[in-house]
């Protein structure tokens, strides 16, 4: 009994159990960082975004390999150092012991290292577990990789420790020779706060018996508190911390010299890494105002927070994503009520329809005159990068299928997100194709092109702008704008198509006037009011023309603004073509909100939020040339590329915890949020059969998730394993992209697309 006794004590009062239970009982910001870095490696967080493979299928330069993953090493060094140094700082005075040791911060370090450790034992075993069982990674790739991972660890934190070594002074130097005055006029404040946590350090001490050492044995401790002073102590503390500084500020210039050529392509890092160093730098804040504040730290978080709050609503940190190609210098217009129905008055609406009317007559003559023509309609759905991949996907197999068809008979093209950036693209080689150039708009190297990372870029670029905005500029329309996280989104967009759609939008009127390819109609949100943003080459105010619209009722909200002449002064024909797909797709915190010049400023969100379909737009549509479609059509066909199940099961009643009552009011709207919009399409399209009198059709290509229509080789990885669909984010890996593209031959897809080819009278002769 005494020597388990005996052995008891000597493990829980070592000095890494002690080190252990000190993080778990005061350290809490640091341990929920470990926390969570392990909660999004073993998908317990953002599974359903991606997050997890951000660090389980890094990429650098489009590609995952030795590279990639000796940069995560390399940055998940750093954050360990950090993770060290803060403790180091905040808690070595509870240990007074160790500025009695030699070298005594690398020994506190080693000490400490259960935590990291744990972490990259787990990060290892899920690595090997991602890449064997989902992406069929080949040994000596697995090998590689982890080689990568762990060289990139061992390689900076030996250089974090070499420096240590050599400029970290013990208590045995100390003992022969005072303290730099230097170092004590640039360390006054600190030595202040180490005296008074040493003086609380006598009456409160940790008991340790015993550390570990660098012969990874353990050694009992000798206490020598009677043999040093109080000061010699202080002053090993006192050059320690310093030398810590100087780390921590090394750290923060290596991020500093990344942002400053963040627009190269080779100091774009991986997601994860730029993840790791914002957890890096929070770290450091934590273990400086854990040292400065002491108990007071957390108020004094408050108080900082509050002061940075009360700047940020004066707009101190003001730094505002601009719309390129608009004019920013011009005075702002007139946002108002009164302003919107001049825009929408009736007799603009008049002659904006006359405009278009003209494109619908040259659409009908494609056709001959003798045999009226079906009018296909494309709505495609937002969804990141899979909506992207999947709307070429479908609109490549469709123009297959039909023979060009499809497109010809196609009239307009309207949804949100990723999905209008997959048929923009399409619509983009079409038009090339058309115009006489060597384009192949149905080639797979385009599904690849529009599936590639661009997370990269926009992780990094959201570390980096919060300390470089405004330093680097560039041209456009004659017009200069910052080099902001809306020009990294849009360089990188502008490099993954091939530098095709980098044009504004007036350069689209003149092929879709002629009908050579079909409109488009982007519609962002007005975050300001919830109205929708018309985007196009062509006036468009008579989609203001409410199909459920009462006579002489004076009170209608307009439900839309037409984009070109709310900003006809400001250069509005100018308007980056990109700037407007990337409005259409601003995904919550990826994608920034766009500033537009306006009084009073109006913001702008993903059109997701009101439509993620498009098709309301397409009915409004409909609804103002309803008579021209009933005359001169034989039908109509919606073509919905939807990168979602419209009939997913219901969901169980699961029982309920208190956090979930009380977070369920609101996590229902959200969860159902593309419900609502369906039910409201469908009462939409329902009431459209009474003001046409010709047909109607449906045709809808989903990318499903039931197990019904996806094979089991498709199912999604072990981080998803209930659920077939790729994540919704701007990275796919390699068997996402698969499950996007593999999807368009499921037995319901097939279906749809024979009864569009019906429809359209198809013949394979």
């Amino acid at each position: 009994m005494v020597k388990l006794t005996t052995i008891w004590n000597q493990f829980f009062y070592s000095f890494p159990m002690q080190l252990l239970l000190n993080n778990f009982k005061r350290n809490h910001v640091l341990l929920l960082c470990w926390i969570l870095l392990i909660a999004m490696i073993t998908g317990n967080f953002g599974k359903y975004l991606g997050i997890p493979y951000l660090f389980l299928d890094p990429e650098y330069l489009h590609e995952v390999n030795f590279t990639s993953f000796f940069i995560i090493g390399a940055v998940l060094s750093g954050f360990t150092v950090a993770f060290q140094i803060t403790c180091y700082i905040t808690d070595g005075y509870r240990f007074s012991f160790v500025g009695t040791l030699r070298k005594p911060f690398t020994k506190f370090a080693l000490n400490n290292s259960i935590l990291p450790i744990a972490f990259l034992v787990v990060y290892v075993q899920q690595i090997i577990s991602f890449q064997i069982k989902n992406q069929y990674c080949t040994p000596q790739d697995l090998f590689m990789y982890l080689l990568g991972l762990l060289l990139g660890f061992v390689t900076f934190t030996s250089f974090y420790f070499v420096y240590f070594w050599f400029t970290n002074k013990d208590i045995f130097k100390y003992v022969i020779c005072r303290i730099d005055d230097k170092i004590k006029q640039n360390v006054r404040v600190t030595r202040a706060s180490a005296m008074n946590k040493l003086d609380v350090a006598r009456k409160k001490q940790a008991r340790v018996d015993n550390y570990f050492d660098y012969n990874f044995k353990f050694k009992k401790v000798d206490d020598h508190k009677d043999f040093y002073d109080r000061q010699t102590i202080l002053q090993v503390f006192d050059q320690n911390h310093f030398n810590l500084v100087v780390i921590q500020a090394l750290i923060l210039a290596l991020v500093l010299v990344l942002g400053i050529f963040k627009d190269s392509p080779a100091f774009q890092l991986p997601a994860a890494a730029s993840f790791i160093i914002l957890l890096t730098i929070l770290v450091m804040l934590a273990g400086a105002f854990s040292y400065w504040f002491g108990s007071w730290a957390g108020t004094a978080s408050l108080i900082v927070f509050l002061f940075f709050n009360y700047l940020a609503s004066q707009d101190f940190f003001a730094k505002s994503e601009k719309a390129f190609g608009l004019s920013y210098t011009i005075p702002p217009t007139e946002y108002s009520v009164k302003k919107l129905q001049t825009l929408a008055s009736p007799d603009t609406i008049k002659k904006d329809k006359a405009i278009t009317l003209n494109i619908l007559n040259n659409w009908r003559k494609k056709f001959p005159e003798n045999k009226k023509p079906k009018m296909v309609f494309i709505a495609v759905s937002g969804g990141g990068k899979r909506a992207a991949l999947w709307s070429m996907t479908a609109l490549q197999a469709v123009d297959s299928l039909t023979h060009g068809t499809a497109m010809k008979n196609a009239t307009l093209i309207t949804g949100a997100s990723g999905g209008l950036i997959g048929a923009s693209f399409y619509r983009e080689l079409k038009l090339r194709q058309k115009l006489g150039e060597h384009v192949d708009p149905n080639s797979v190297d385009h599904r690849v092109s529009i599936s590639t990372d661009n997370l990269n870029p926009l992780i990094f670029s959201f570390l980096a702008n919060g300390l470089f905005v405004g330093l680097t500029k560039f041209e456009y329309a004659g017009q200069n704008y910052v080099k902001d996280r809306a020009f990294t989104f849009e360089n990188e967009l502008d490099e993954i198509t091939s530098q095709m759609m980098d044009k504004s939008i007036s350069d689209y009127r003149k092929p879709e006037t002629e009908s050579i390819i079909p409109m488009m109609i982007l519609t962002p949100i007005i975050t300001n009011d919830g109205r929708k943003l018309y985007i196009s080459p062509q006036p468009v105010s008579y989609l203001n023309s409410e199909v459920l619209n009462i006579p002489n009722y004076t009170e209608n909200k307009i439900s839309g603004i037409d984009f070109r002449r709310l900003f006809e002064d400001h250069m509005g024909d100018s308007l980056r073509f990109l700037s407007a797909l990337r409005m259409s797709a601003t995904f919550p915190y990826i994608t920034p909100n766009t500033t537009l010049p306006t009084t009073p400023s109006i913001e702008i969100m993903d059109a997701g939020v009101s439509d993620n379909f498009g098709l309301s737009t397409t009915v409004q549509f409909m609804y103002a040339f309803r008579e021209w479609i009933n005359e001169n059509t034989s039908g109509v066909i919606l073509l919905s590329i939807r990168d979602s199940p419209k009939l997913s099961e219901i969901p169980p009643q699961l029982n309920q915890t208190i956090i979930d009552n009380i977070t369920q009011p609101i996590s229902n709207v959200y969860n159902n949020l593309e419900n609502f919009q369906d039910i409201k399409n469908d009462e939409l399209i329902g009431n459209a059969t009474s003001w046409l009198s010709i047909p109607l059709e449906r045709i809808e290509l989903q990318y499903e998730s039931e197990e019904k229509y996806v094979p089991i080789l498709q199912k999604m990885d072990s981080i998803r394993q209930n659920n077939a669909r790729a994540s919704l984010s701007w990275h796919l890996t390699m068997r996402e992209k698969q499950s996007v593209m593999n999807n368009i031959h499921s037995s319901k897809n097939r279906a749809e697309m024979e009864k569009l080819r019906i429809l359209l009278e198809v013949d394979d002769h």
